[in-house]
């Protein structure tokens, strides 16, 4: 038996309660037909975990903005094996708060088996700051691209934490050589406007310049609490300013914005060149990808006529914004581009390939 749901334009919650819904109707063999215009997965990982169900999905593409998954119920497993979280195909963004998320609707004793891309360790402080020693992690895997962690909720955990924050940092249980990095991570993962809690034994002067010496004035720095032993700073994301020129945005159309974070590196090149290749003159499209794109640039560069535009929106890590055009050839200069990469991305290690 097939059914269909569309979720389309609907929160993350709604999303993953309609298909909670639906998969508890389904019986086993059944497909549902999930049509989304946002990643659908990680409620069908959740699912698996709180249900104990046996998945397996397909996901296709019937236009940029619009996927389709086909999702079979199966028997459910006869043996106890922990369920599987593969997040490498989602945005950096979402990674965390889909993964805090799945943690807190752990019953005590549940559990799974989170796949990366790196090593999940500011997941861990995060989790550790918030629910205390309830966190059970082991690792089983620590391959480049492939790391894998057991994560388990070992017992009732006393959630205090703000809704109003994205993250919540207690420095003092996380190793010294850790506390910066790990900050810094997850602030580069955080959107433009969210805010994270930083609680130190005193104000965390040395951070403050850090973030000042690597963001500007794109951060909002406020002290909440000052007591003995404790100090709590809470640091907001501002939206960056963008180094666009009026000169390329007034000569092109921009038709769409391809938001490319949340595709398999090895796709990526070939959607971003069929969107070129789709343009007409005068027209463009916003690149959104997770890193600086300055190797697509080259290629462009190298391939590409005189009608070729490239111009930086926003460079902030994980979120860098391009607009790509063509114009009519020999319109002005053969490329608009400031292809250096942003200082902004140093504190996430090298750079992922395209």
């Amino acid at each position: 038996m097939e059914s269909t749901i569309d979720v389309s334009d609907e929160s993350p919650t709604e999303r993953r309660d309609r298909v909670f819904d639906r998969l508890d109707d389904a019986a086993p063999g059944d497909t549902v037909v999930v049509t989304a215009d946002e990643t659908v997965e990680p409620a069908l990982c959740q699912y698996r975990i709180a249900r104990g169900a046996t998945l397996e999905w397909v996901t296709e593409r019937s236009g940029p903005e619009t996927r389709e998954v086909r999702v079979t119920k199966r028997e459910a497993p006869s043996d106890a094996a922990v369920p599987e979280f593969d997040v490498r195909e989602l945005p950096p963004q979402r990674r965390h708060a889909v993964l805090t998320e799945t943690f807190e609707s752990l019953d005590p004793g549940e559990g799974f088996v989170l796949v990366n891309d790196h090593d999940p360790k500011p997941l861990y402080h995060e989790l550790r700051s918030v629910h205390g020693d309830v966190v059970g992690w082991e690792y089983e895997r620590r391959d480049s691209g492939a790391w894998r962690v057991e994560i388990r909720k070992t017992g009732e955990s006393d959630d205090d934490s703000d809704s109003d924050v994205a993250a919540t940092f207690d420095v003092r249980e996380i190793p010294k050589e850790d506390r910066h990095p790990t900050i810094h991570h997850r602030y580069g993962n955080l959107e433009a406007g969210q805010s994270m809690a930083v609680v130190a034994p005193h104000e965390p002067k040395p951070l403050q310049r850090e973030f000042q010496q690597r963001y500007g004035d794109t951060f909002e720095w406020t002290v909440e609490e000052r007591a003995a032993g404790r100090c709590r700073v809470r640091i907001t994301k501002e939206p960056a300013s963008t180094d666009a020129t009026d000169e390329t945005a007034a000569e092109l159309d921009v038709t769409t914005e391809l938001d490319v974070r949340d595709r398999p590196p090895a796709e990526r090149h070939e959607r971003i060149f069929e969107s070129y290749a789709a343009l007409e003159p005068g027209e463009g499209f916003v690149l959104v990808n997770d890193h600086d794109p300055k190797p697509l640039y080259h290629q462009f560069e190298a391939e590409a006529g005189p009608e070729f535009r490239w111009e930086y929106r926003l460079k902030e890590p994980g979120e860098f914004r391009v607009l790509i055009g063509k114009t009519d050839a020999g319109d002005g200069p053969e490329a608009t581009a400031t292809a250096t990469t942003s200082d902004a991305t140093a504190n996430d290690g090298p750079q992922a390939p395209f």
